[in-house]
């Protein structure tokens, strides 16, 4: 008797314990989710602004030093103070929950991406499966806003947006069907260990095309340029976000980075290594895993940016098109080529 307590009770204590780091780690790497949002939208004027010759912020300081550095921070101020306006018409309840369905995915999503061999909150075994379903309902925000409006333009921004979205999210999902054909797991974990060996051992190497059609998908799939077409201010303005002020404002806004930072995450863990140094030497392995997974989701985001300075906003009919008709076919191809390649004697996944 004594002892069936004794185990329920250590039992109890683990699960307590394991709970209170869950709920630790759940709410740091949320309020590092939120700072480095409002530094990465600091990033992309100063990056942009490089590109254009000019200075981009410079004039809000933190504590008179650090020029620039408070502008994302009193640009969260000012969104506070303004006011919320809700559309006569408008489905109000619904309109108050689409910020919610487009944001909450995209800190869930964190739950599974390991930042180093150790760091995860959640080591699920379906982790890839998890993924996939949460990036999934980010376009009931956009396609509930876009309804919920009560305008022409909002919902004609949602329908653009709900159709691009799921085009390029059918062609990622390809893309990573690939990955999970290379590694033979759906375990995040897993993945970033059977890219061991260096740079030339990461899936980008190997699965160079999917790389390429993940990547692209995903700039479509967050609605940046040169995909916004959802935005297009000179027929539907701001798209389904036209009538959003203030914090419902703000938290599409939110999301969409938070979209950005998530993306540039699993490109990371998925095609280049996450955590692991590029050359497995004393030198490199100075660098925290951690530090090494940072600074490839850095360099991926600021991809982000530098496609935006430079390429033209496509024709809708063209973004579709190279949706339907050039990623998913490609993706189908090089999925059906990995196949045959894993049943040959030159299989590299074996």
């Amino acid at each position: 008797m004594l002892q069936s307590i004794s185990d329920t009770w250590n039992s109890l204590s683990a699960y307590g314990q394991h709970t209170v780091w869950t709920t630790v780690w759940t709410i740091a790497i949320t309020v590092a989710l939120i700072l480095s949002v409002a530094l990465l939208t600091l990033w992309e004027r100063k990056v942009i602004g490089w590109m254009q010759l000019r200075r981009g912020p410079n004039r809000v300081r933190i504590l008179g030093f650090l020029p620039g550095w408070g502008q994302p921070f009193a640009d969260v101020v000012k969104l506070l103070m303004k006011e919320v306006v809700i559309p006569q018409r408008a489905n109000k309840f619904l309109f108050r929950l689409a910020p919610m369905i487009a944001l909450i995915p995209a800190f869930a999503a964190w739950a599974v991406i390991p930042l180093s061999a150790t760091v995860v909150v959640s080591k699920a075994n379906a982790g890839l499966l998890y993924l996939l379903s949460l990036t999934s309902m980010g376009v009931y925000g956009v396609i509930i806003a876009g309804w919920a409006a009560n305008s022409k333009y909002a919902f004609l921004g949602a329908m653009r947006s709900a159709a691009q979205m799921v085009a390029y999210e059918i062609a990622m999902g390809f893309a990573l069907v690939g990955v999970l054909m290379a590694s033979r797991s759906l375990n995040l974990g897993v993945i970033v260990q059977q890219q061991q060996g260096g740079g030339l051992s990461w899936n980008w190497f190997w699965l160079f095309p999917l790389f390429i059609v993940y990547f692209i998908s995903g700039v479509a799939e967050t609605n940046r340029a040169p995909f916004d077409v959802v935005e297009g201010e000179s027929e539907i303005v701001a798209g389904h976000m036209i009538e959003y002020s203030g914090m419902t404002f703000a938290l599409f806004f939110l999301a969409e980075y938070m979209n950005m930072l998530l993306i540039s995450a699993l490109t990371a863990v998925m095609f280049f290594g996450g955590w692991q140094a590029p050359i497995d030497s004393w030198l490199f392995n100075l660098m925290p895993p951690t530090g090494w997974l940072l600074l490839k989701i850095f360099f991926i985001v600021s991809m982000f940016l530098w496609i935006r300075a430079t390429f033209p906003r496509y024709r809708y009919d063209q973004i579709m098109r190279l949706g339907w008709k050039v990623f998913i076919p490609l993706t189908l191809v090089w999925i059906a080529v990995i196949g045959l390649w894993m049943q040959t004697p030159w299989n590299i996944w074996s």
